[in-house]
């Protein structure tokens, strides 16, 4: 296997590249790191992550099978085979999944030319995140962007201007770049045009995202959660027929809350705005954006009780969202009523 990818969440590695129109083989091995703040990996693990992400992210999508909807997903490894969820005998941190091309679109300056896909046909990432958005937090980039005229309400489906923390009457779509330096939100004219999309194709990447955030919210409201917003990326397989890509439904694809409770590292995130080094983060990138790192020393640990929480918050997702108990740990609620403990003090 030749590693294509190190990522703070999955390594993906290659076993047969994508080839012209042809998919290759590829596996996703979830890690216990994170990354906060656009750090990198920080110092600690959260234990058996990678393999709670690794079996969220395979229940969405052999749910999303069920429903007749294209992903790259195969299944999962454990012992040498390829396996369903149904079939492991134990928790695996390894996805089995097709790969596509990856095409860059090339810098033009403070712009970039994305004339590659309108000259390849197929077998390639689509290089757009298409968010759906069922709440907006207080801050959302939307209220920052509908101020400054960069978006208008129509352009996110709305007739009247949404309230911070209040849930939408029905879910909205906004989209950003995925593969340039700096990713930016754009509207969906210019994601079609980008990306060489026909208005069918745009129009199918829409309805495929609110079926998924169906599936999404449905589930984790019956394990008495919120999904309040998430993302989903696309591709286009060897006959350029849509399909979905990367991994959707966790707690690091969407954000999901328990009454107002952020679920996911956002906990982590939290706890480190509470320290004199979130200050020296922020502090540093408005001095120096493009090289901030060096400015910052080395982040501190978090206590090593709400490192346990997290990790007890993702495993005990797990088992609840698929109803098998893959690992010891107390039921979610507990788990939640913990975490609340420490978060709002």
């Amino acid at each position: 296997m030749r590693l294509l990818k190190k990522g703070s969440v999955k390594e993906v590695y290659a076993i047969r590249e994508p080839e012209g129109e042809e998919t290759g083989e590829g596996r996703f091995v979830f890690t216990d790191s994170y990354s906060v703040f656009d750090w990198g990996e920080m110092p600690q693990r959260i234990t058996q992550k990678g393999e709670a992400l690794c079996l969220i992210g395979a229940y969405f999508f052999e749910k999303l099978h069920s429903m007749g909807i294209r992903t790259h997903y195969i299944g999962l490894e454990q012992g040498g085979r390829i396996r369903s969820l149904e079939e492991l005998e134990g928790p695996t941190r390894t996805m089995a999944v097709k790969l596509v091309r990856v095409l860059q679109p090339e810098p033009r300056g403070d712009r970039y030319d994305y004339g590659i896909f309108e000259r390849e046909r197929a077998n390639f990432l689509i290089p757009l995140e298409v968010i759906y958005r069922n709440s907006l937090p207080e801050g959302s980039s939307v209220f920052r962007r509908l101020k400054e005229g960069s978006i208008r309400l129509q352009d996110l489906g709305l007739r009247e201007p949404p309230m911070p923390g209040r849930r939408l009457k029905e879910p909205i779509l906004d989209v950003s770049t995925k593969l340039e330096a700096t990713d930016r939100y754009i509207t969906f004219e210019e994601a079609r045009r980008i990306a060489g999309l026909d208005e069918r194709e745009l129009e199918a990447i829409k309805a495929l995202t609110l079926r998924i955030n169906a599936v999404i919210t449905e589930a984790v409201r019956a394990m008495g959660l919120e999904n309040e917003d998430g993302k989903v990326e696309f591709a286009f397989d060897g006959r350029r027929e849509l399909m979905v890509v990367d991994v959707i439904g966790t707690p690091d694809e969407c954000r999901f809350t328990c009454d107002g409770l952020p679920l996911s590292k956002e906990i982590l995130r939290i706890l480190y705005r509470r320290t004199p080094w979130y200050r020296e983060v922020e502090e540093a990138k408005r001095k120096d954006p493009g090289d901030w790192k060096r400015w910052v020393s080395d982040p501190p640990a978090l206590p090593d009780r709400a490192i346990e929480l997290t990790s007890n918050l993702y495993k005990a997702m797990a088992n609840a969202l698929t109803q098998r108990r893959w690992f010891d740990v107390p039921p979610l609620e507990e788990v939640i009523s913990e975490l609340e403990g420490i978060l709002r003090r």
